[in-house]
């Protein structure tokens, strides 16, 4: 299977994490691609017309994207404990944690965007401050629940969001106010899947 990458993309660093964490990593040939959202990369359009990573190419040469799909895909093809749960609630609970945090990367990503502009709107900064206070609110009364649930899909999209937000915001300084999910965001970090996948320029 071929996977369209990127060392700085949060997205392709939960599909990586994943595969480290389901021995797969072995079975995804790396394939580096650079996307923009104003330079459109014509080597991925035939894979992916959204033109977006991560996509991943089968071996009969259907593409998969969106990480969320990617990374259900994987969890069929190992042996090992399902990362997605198989019981409904436990399933829908994953999947909403999963959506916080990748709702929270969207956030993160425009609001980089932003704060890049050369005249960035004010407005649109403080609705993103807004929206990533709350979140960050909503995960601090979720750690103890997080902490104490089988890791999955869920953990890994949280984990890779707040990463992602010392990676591209070290000033937000947001550990204090927000101890229980600090603690866990530490121990996350730990997790040899985590070390292999930390995010990096180049």
């Amino acid at each position: 299977m071929k996977l369209h990458w990127s060392p700085r993309s949060p997205f392709v660093r939960k599909v990586m994490l994943f595969a480290h964490e389901t021995g797969l990593v072995d079975r995804l040939e790396l394939r580096r691609t650079v996307v923009a959202m104003t330079k459109p990369n014509a080597d991925l359009l035939p894979d992916n017309p959204l033109n977006k990573l991560p996509t991943l190419i089968l071996d009969d040469g259907a593409p998969l994207y969106d990480s969320v799909v990617i990374c259900e895909y994987l969890d069929g093809l190992h042996g090992g404990p399902k990362l997605f749960p198989e019981e409904t609630t436990a399933y829908f609970t994953a999947m909403r944690r999963c959506a916080l945090g990748d709702g929270l990367l969207d956030l993160l990503i425009l609001w980089r965007n932003e704060r890049e502009r050369k005249h960035p709107d004010p407005d649109y900064l403080s609705a993103f401050e807004v929206k990533f206070d709350a979140s960050l609110a909503a995960l601090e009364k979720e750690a103890d629940a997080l902490a104490a649930t089988p890791f999955g899909i869920g953990h890994i999209a949280i984990g890779c969001a707040l990463s992602y937000t010392d990676f591209r915001f070290p000033d937000l300084q947001w550990r204090p106010s927000h101890p229980k999910i600090a603690a866990w965001l530490a121990d996350f970090s730990r997790r040899p899947s985590a070390v292999a996948t930390e995010a990096r320029d180049g």
